[in-house]
């Protein structure tokens, strides 16, 4: 037996996860349009539903946008979910936008207000993409990139939004390709037994290296490097994985000394001007759509699933928060750090590239499976989420069966 098939059924310590998905056509049933519509593989603007004043509150000028909406209609989850992670898959030309909104029901049927998940643009010339602080209510709160549950009050059902807005009189649409959101549930004191094989013992993917220490002091208007850039280091490594990342023109206002500018283009690229840090997941896999990527967040439950992206090319970036001695000869840092899961020695332990290392030599580790599946998957260690990017042409690997699918 794997580990893959342990603790199916209703056994409350082990963490749930589910994830929607707007991808095609027949996802969109029960979705209301206006002045959006789904044709050729994406979402657009067609026709204008209605007008606002947007005001940027990190430095560029109030605006007039035009805008029209699309919400996906209400959806019931498969168990109550303490976490709720949107992402979603989109190309902003200068001068447009999306607005991503999430509300939520309890168990009583009651319906929270709207809380506004993200401001996404892919670029920061027109205007500034970030995060809306101080979204706290008796149904929870948006905490950055997470939407979390009141105490006592898990969400039973949500209604996401995306608005597409662009500035008067530009033709340009954004164009989403795709809609995610992610529900979980991580009991406390999670300690299930460690996972099983499932196929990526012994494989290891040739994802580059790259320190984000090297990086010390660059861009302080984009956190500053070192242990603040532990999420777009690992985003760099996996769009330079797939062969792509950005061409000589774009990183030209980078110092040339620089050996990875594609890290600092990267930091400014997902950079949340209201939690004013690199780190939000659902930018970082948001950013690779320029390269004609997919990418998204979710949460798995083993490093039995994790394998199954080894087994299909597809390195996994990891969220871990762990005390020392907690994970072994892992770099420290008390705000938590992203590493890549790349493979697995032949007997099971985890080869990862944790950019939080002196240099890019230091980079590939291996961490003992067990210290590593216990941190990464306990509710204050990370609740097993997980971002990761593909080219839309490299199929992803099938989900568990009997499992929930979460991805």
């Amino acid at each position: 037996m794997t580990g893959e098939n342990r603790g199916r059924g209703n056994d409350p310590f082990v963490p749930q996860a589910v994830l929607h998905r707007w991808s095609e056509a027949r996802h969109f049933a029960d979705a209301t349009f206006r002045g959006t519509g789904w044709s050729d593989g994406s979402l657009r603007l067609e026709s204008v539903e209605g007008d606002e004043t947007f005001v940027d509150q990190h430095g560029h000028a109030a605006l007039e946008w035009d805008y029209a909406t699309c919400s996906t209609g209400w959806r019931e989850l498969p168990f109550p979910a303490e976490e709720l992670i949107p992402s979603w898959t989109a190309l902003t030309p200068a001068g447009t936008r999306l607005t991503v909104r999430l509300r939520v029901r309890d168990a009583e049927g009651d319906a929270s207000p709207w809380y506004v998940m993200a401001h996404w643009a892919s670029d920061d010339e027109v205007v500034h993409r970030t995060t809306v602080p101080g979204q706290t209510g008796p149904f929870g709160t948006a905490d950055v990139d997470v939407f979390v549950a009141a105490p006592g009050r898990p969400v039973l059902a949500y209604e996401l939004e995306v608005l597409l807005a662009r500035t008067r009189g530009i033709p340009e649409s954004p164009d989403v390709r795709a809609l995610y959101l992610a529900a979980s549930s991580t009991p406390p004191g999670h300690r299930r037994a460690v996972s099983g094989p499932a196929g990526a013992w012994g494989k290891v993917l040739d994802v580059p290296c790259r320190s984000q220490e090297l990086h010390t002091g660059h861009s302080p208007q984009w956190d500053g490097g070192g242990e603040a850039w532990s999420a777009p280091t690992c985003t760099a490594m996996l769009v330079e994985y797939f062969g792509h990342g950005p061409g000589d023109g774009e990183t030209a206002w980078i110092d040339p000394a620089d050996t990875a500018p594609q890290v600092d283009f990267t930091a400014r690229a997902v950079y949340d001007y209201a939690y004013k840090g690199c780190g939000n997941w659902a930018f970082n896999a948001s950013y690779p759509a320029r390269y004609g990527f997919g990418g998204m967040v979710t949460r798995l439950r083993s490093l039995s699933e994790l394998e199954r992206f080894i087994c299909a090319g597809i390195p996994v970036a990891t969220a871990q928060n762990f005390r020392l001695g907690e994970l072994a000869g892992a770099g420290y840092s008390p705000a938590g750090s992203i590493k890549i899961v790349c493979g697995f020695t032949a007997d099971g332990d985890v080869v990862v590239n944790d950019p939080l290392s002196a240099t890019d030599e230091e980079v590939r580790r291996v961490y003992p499976r067990g210290e590593f599946e216990r941190v990464w998957l306990s509710a204050s260690g990370g609740g097993g989420v997980v971002y990761f990017v593909h080219p839309l042409d490299l199929p992803l690997p099938a989900n568990v069966p009997g499992l929930d699918p979460n991805w």
